[in-house]
């Protein structure tokens, strides 16, 4: 009896190394989580540190960050020296109009590739997600020439129409429609709803998600767009926040805590849009997966 006993109490003892190793991996996911929220936050410290730092104190390394003295100085020289008021004007009437164009044509072609059969379906399909391989740096002397043609060079044309169609919108939104029961539509044209006011009334409230991250992506590539203001635009008073920064970076390349300054002022409507959003953006991205 005593050899059966300790026989199986044998298993316990060799199973609580395990069990407490078990416990142990919430926290070691926790302390890797943390690790890698440090590494990526280190440059964003860095940046702001010396975004408030005295003028004086950064002129010429960033090896001596100040803890001790923070100044308002520099975003007062950056925003009167670098004229960012216009390039935030004009950046953001370019981002706004091309996120209302992607989610228009996005949410009238997802809808018909997530609810229609019509021949050539899959081509269209597979046409779209070939444009995701595409880099649009590619495409940009076509473009260019379209553009010329059209007398949209130095325009908010040429900022605006190269990207009012996304394929990854398409395909984004037509993923999240696939998801939405075909009852509901079915019960909306019973009511006598035709196919846009079932769209405009039913499906897209229902895809504000999807909408929601849509708007982010669109609108973020926008603001961060370099390459068509400087391909497509020469006139001054068309330059996007980008290019503001990028000739503010020109003028002062050796006044650490101004570039930096300015950095933060590119980016904190971004970052704001996104603390904003982020519940419906990571909604629209757990609705929207790839699924097998």
């Amino acid at each position: 009896m005593r050899s059966i006993v300790s026989s199986q109490s044998l298993p316990t003892a060799d199973a609580s190394p395990t069990l407490s190793i078990v416990r142990l991996l919430p926290w070691l996911n926790r302390l890797l989580l943390l690790i890698g929220a440090g590494l990526i936050l280190l440059p964003l410290a860095i940046v702001l540190l010396a975004a408030f730092a005295p003028p004086e104190s950064l002129s010429q390394t960033l090896t001596r960050l100040p803890f001790k003295s923070f100044s308002w100085e520099n975003y007062r020289a950056v925003w009167q020296q670098g004229h960012f008021l216009r390039a935030f004007a004009n950046s953001a009437l370019v981002a706004l109009t091309v996120t209302f164009a992607q989610s228009l044509t996005s949410a009238l072609a997802g809808y018909a590739l997530a609810r229609f059969q019509f021949r050539g379906r899959s081509l269209i399909l597979l046409i779209v997600l070939a444009t995701l391989v595409i880099p649009f740096q590619i495409l940009v002397i076509p473009v260019f020439l379209i553009l010329k043609w059209g007398h949209l060079i130095n325009t908010y044309g040429a900022l605006i129409l190269p990207t009012a169609v996304n394929g990854f919108g398409i395909v984004l939104l037509k993923q999240y429609f696939e998801t939405v029961p075909v009852e509901l539509e079915e019960a909306a044209a019973l009511d006598g709803a035709n196919r846009l006011q079932i769209l405009w009334h039913v499906i897209l409230p229902l895809a504000r998600p999807a909408i929601v991250t849509l708007f982010l992506f669109s609108f973020i590539g926008e603001w961060n767009d370099l390459f068509k203001p400087l391909v497509f635009t020469t006139r001054p008073e068309l330059q996007t926040v980008q290019l503001a920064l990028a000739s503010f970076q020109e003028q002062f390349t050796d006044r650490w805590s101004l570039l930096m300054a300015a950095v933060v002022i590119v980016t904190l409507p971004v970052v704001l849009l996104f603390v904003v959003c982020q519940r419906q953006f990571i909604r629209g991205i757990a609705a929207t997966g790839i699924k097998g």
